[in-house]
């Protein structure tokens, strides 16, 4: 204040400047918009003209009438002298708020100063409040989001002010009509969490993120570590090369490489380590010591190689020796000349090389695994043309029996009948030889009359015609020549198709009886429950001991009952076969019949049915009919159920008064085993028989 002496108060509220020294960050403005006015480097968001800037908030207005140039906000009366992307913040010069007196009289002067830009807020941390005067009261009144704040301070003075104090035209607080001011500004009123960023109005672009400004108030973008400029411009944020601005942390610029977004410091060449100064120091590594190590590590992995090689060629070598020992060993050449001079043809009995059924079955993985027993395990697998195949793999193998084996296998491999599994071929290139067949996808019989498939109970239709195809199989089996006797007739050597077709399976027991024979000599085998008693008892295998094992899967077929089970010493059979030598006594027999059967079949076919059995479990084997006169009696029972006089109404009705009226006990007709087969005046034990002949 000029010529005048400040007597009592003098009251300035001067706003500092405390960033002495803000680094701006180098700028653009958008594509052909200016970036200048005076000295002031205008960035984006902020800019000159429509179209320039990103929001009328960031509009400046150049005067360019005064020298040098200066730049005002949002067309307001408002300096700007600097603006900083990286603080977020623009500098503006302000109004100082004064009283002036002399002689103690109040001078007329602006004893307030306003500033009103609603989306700016004075910054915190680089402005200080200040009151200079005696006997003063100051006092700051403002709105944040709509929130009226207020603060302000005292000073008191015990002798009036001299004219020593003032420094007449100076800036120090006394005698300034503007001072500088900081406003920190932010783009919108949302912070991150909160702002859409697949909007098109979301201001962080390419290789930027969006930062929540310490003022609580809207959202600010910066470029990632690595990258320099403007974040709210397309293609803005450029990558830094820090190799060359000095910002590495590498021994120095020659030992660093400059990545997008980073950099990697290296060791100069002789040396090992990350190559960093305040890390790990690359030591010293002599050119000839590396060129040693690099020689004898080649060399070593050169040997490697080589003995690894050589294992593997002598491994293969070895396997191919013993395939070669195995097929010869289990009658290869013998059946290659069988084949040849019989003239049959590959697709007759094929012989498959151990890789192709381990590639079937999956390495014989165990999900393949389709059936399991004393005999071994039979996987499922798909040949490489697609077929699906059921593969036996034996437990073990007489060699003792190669040539009869082959002979077997080349005379099964040459029956085909509907209801025989065909018998497709086999691999004799292991210790023990795989059998092939054709694969059967539903199962066995005892799965759908005992086992997994019984929730859907099997009609007494399909039982019969179950038993009609057995009984034809058999008798097929028994009538070629020479004729093959089965020896292990049972349910689960009963598989069954999709349509529920028979098909008589498992011929790893099986023989051939020579034509100038009727019966042979072996060691007894067989499955416990189905055993012929004759052939216990002599150890002579006939076609009439199959007749008896089917028998007694047609006493299954009517009960469900398993011949095997176990229950107070009695067998299957032997309840049946006494349930039957009352011949009027109808009500016993369907005491032990299958509920199923019961209800639905005709009484008469169930009768002649069960006279077949009773005539099949014969103990002596002459008086037992063959399998081709069972096959021919069951055909023409299954026929009576198609002629119209068949009684339906009247076998319902008897059904259920013989269902009503028991004649036995409980006790007896559930499962039934026994310890023990009588024959003449001899007790024969019966065990479980799974004795290998050779198969």
């Amino acid at each position: 204040m000029a010529g005048f002496l400040e007597r009592s108060l003098l009251l300035q509220i001067a706003l500092l400047w405390l960033l002495a020294t803000v680094t701006s960050v180098a700028s653009q403005a958008l594509p052909g918009c200016p970036d200048k006015c005076g000295n002031l480097t205008i960035p984006y968001p902020f800019g000159i003209g429509q179209g320039c800037y990103l929001n009328y908030n960031f509009s400046i207005t150049c005067n360019k009438s005064s020298y040098p140039e200066v730049a005002y906000l949002m067309g307001s009366d408002i300096p700007v002298v600097n603006i900083s992307l990286e603080q977020g913040q623009v500098e503006i010069m302000q109004f100082v708020a004064k009283d002036c007196y002399h002689d103690g009289s109040l001078l007329p002067s602006n004893n307030t100063a306003s500033l009103s830009v609603p989306m700016f807020t004075i910054s915190s941390d680089t402005n200080k409040f200040t009151a200079v005067g005696c006997d003063t009261k100051a006092s700051l009144h403002g709105y944040r989001e709509s929130r009226y704040v207020f603060t302000g301070c005292m000073s008191y003075c015990n002798q009036p002010p001299t004219d020593q104090i003032v420094n007449n035209g100076s800036c120090s607080g006394i005698g300034c009509y503007r001072v500088p001011m900081v406003l920190d500004w932010t783009i919108g009123t949302q912070r991150c969490a909160n702002v859409s960023k697949n909007k098109p109005d979301y201001a962080c672009k390419e290789n930027s993120f969006c930062d929540d400004p310490e003022n609580g108030y809207g959202y600010r973008c910066e470029c990632k570590k690595g990258y320099k400029g403007n974040p709210y411009l397309q293609n803005g944020c450029q990558d830094v090369d820090e190799c060359k601005d000095g910002s590495h942390d590498c021994i120095d610029e020659k030992h660093c490489t400059n990545n997008v977004g980073s950099f990697t410091c290296f060791c100069p060449k002789g040396y090992y380590g990350n190559g960093r100064k305040e890390e790990t120091r690359c030591t010293a590594n002599p050119f000839e010591v590396v060129e040693f190590s690099i020689g004898i590590g080649v060399s070593m992995l050169v040997v490697l190689l080589g003995i690894t090689w050589l294992i593997f060629i002598y491994s293969k070598r070895k396997l191919l020796k013993m395939k070669r020992k195995f097929f010869e060993q289990n009658g290869g050449k013998i059946l290659k000349h069988e084949l040849h001079q019989r003239q049959l043809s590959d697709e007759t009995a094929l012989i498959f090389s151990a890789e192709q059924l381990k590639k079937a079955t999956n390495n014989y993985d165990e999900s393949q695994i389709v059936g399991k027993g004393g005999f071994g395990t039979v996987y499922k697998g798909t040949l490489e043309d697609g077929r699906e195949v059921a593969i036996k793999k034996p437990k073990a193998f007489d060699q003792s029996q190669v040539k009869t084996f082959i002979y077997e296998f080349i005379f099964l491999s040459q029956i085909s009948h509907a209801n025989v599994v065909k018998l497709l071929g086999c691999c004799l290139e292991r210790e023990v030889p795989l059998l092939v067949y054709e694969f059967v996808p539903n199962g066995t019989l005892s799965d759908h009359i005992h086992g997994k498939n019984r929730a859907s109970p099997m009609s007494w239709r399909v039982r019969l015609r179950v038993a009609v195809e057995t009984a034809n199989a058999l008798a097929c089996l028994h009538s070629a020549t020479p004729p093959i006797i089965h020896r292990d007739v049972k349910p689960e050597n009963i598989l069954l198709d999709d349509n529920c077709t028979a098909k008589v399976s498992d011929f790893g027991a099986s023989r051939l009886v020579p034509v100038d024979q009727t019966q042979l000599s072996t060691m007894v085998q067989g499955t416990f429950g189905y055993l012929d008693p004759e052939y216990i008892h002599t150890g002579q295998i006939t076609e009439k001991s199959d007749v008896y094992s089917f028998g007694v899967v047609l006493v299954e077929l009517l009960t469900s009952k398993r011949a095997t089970a176990s229950n107070e010493g009695r067998s299957l059979v032997n309840v049946f076969l006494s349930l039957l030598k009352d011949d009027d006594n109808q009500h016993s027999l369907f005491q032990i019949l299958d509920d199923q059967v019961a209800k639905e079949g005709p009484i008469e076919q169930i009768k002649e049915v069960a006279e077949i059995g009773k005539r099949c479990l014969r103990v002596n084997g002459e008086e037992r009919p063959s399998m081709e006169h069972v096959a021919m009696e069951l055909k023409e029972i299954s026929m009576m159920g198609e002629h119209p006089w068949v009684g339906v109404e009247e076998n319902l009705e008897e059904t259920e008064y013989l269902l009503r009226h028991p004649s036995i006990g409980s006790s007896s007709i559930n499962d039934y085993a026994t310890a023990s087969t009588t024959y003449g005046n001899s007790i024969v034990k019966q065990e479980a028989f799974e004795i290998s002949d050779g198969r």
